[in-house]
């Protein structure tokens, strides 16, 4: 009688054809999310759309009207919803991708398949609610009767880079949080923190001259800035916050993906 020994992948090029093989898996786990985020819920979808309006609501009131913040030109509420779109994405798949493998421990302990899965495809999630936002995007423009500048068609770029720096980051706090499930507690504080110090309710270009490019180091400030130049038109993108972005991008993807590989074999016995 024959024996069938399912294990993952020795060496990283069997490994990548694991991830393409349970590719259906990974749609499923995708389905999976979106149905249970707003199973039971009274307005279902519609959250896609009450939280950045909300979000916009007071950032432009704290922002706009009470800190006074300069808008370059364009309708303040148009300025904040596109630094809001690129942050909720982040901050959203950082704080429900960081928690995959805790609340997938049934599955990780028991059956094998590439753990990458269940992270990407919580990120992948956020990239819907991320689609149904703009949306909004798009009414606001039309309300504000705002012409998007020919750079719009550049917005795929700074999807990419916006995907690729929350999968990186994602993937770090995944398998962190497995061993140290301190990082239940740091991540709410990060995100809380960061969206202080990312240009979401202001422009980066009110940052002082000579912190601009410590200011830049912060990835999520050059994909922010990229958004606004695309869809607004602003002259005051920072250009080297960009070319810093997409670097830090490229690195913090390529860590995520090493530190992730190099640990999961011990999931299993920690989880």
């Amino acid at each position: 009688m024959s024996e069938l020994v399912i294990e993952s992948g020795r060496i990283e090029r069997q490994y990548w054809r694991d991830l393409w093989r349970y590719r259906e898996l990974f749609l499923f786990f995708v389905w999976r999310d979106l149905l249970v985020r707003y199973k039971q819920t009274a307005v279902g979808v519609s959250w896609s759309l009450i939280r950045p309006f909300l979000t916009l609501a007071v950032l432009t009131i704290v922002f706009g009207k009470l800190g006074k913040m300069p808008a370059g030109g364009v309708p303040y509420p148009l300025l904040v919803f596109c630094g809001m779109l690129p942050w909720l994405f982040f901050s959203t798949a950082l704080t429900e991708a960081g928690n995959s493998l805790v609340s997938n421990a049934n599955m990780v302990s028991k059956v094998y398949f590439p753990r990458m899965t269940i992270t990407a495809s919580s990120v992948s999630t956020c990239l819907v609610d991320f689609m149904i936002s703009c949306v909004f995007l798009i009414a606001l423009m039309i309300w504000f009767r705002f012409l998007p500048p020919v750079a719009v068609f550049l917005v795929p770029f700074f999807v990419v880079l916006m995907f690729g720096a929350s999968l990186g980051v994602s993937l770090w706090v995944a398998a962190l949080m497995v061993k140290y499930r301190d990082f239940r507690f740091i991540v709410p504080f990060v995100v809380q923190f960061g969206l202080y110090i990312s240009p979401v309710g202001f422009q980066s270009s009110v940052v002082p001259e000579r912190f601009r490019l410590l200011y830049a180091l912060n990835p999520m400030v050059g994909i922010i800035d990229g958004f606004r130049w695309c869809i607004l038109g602003l002259p005051q993108a920072y250009l080297p916050s960009i070319g810093i972005a997409t670097v830090e991008v490229g690195l913090l993807l390529a860590s995520g993906v090493w530190y992730f590989r190099k640990t999961e074999r011990t999931f299993a016995d920690i989880i």
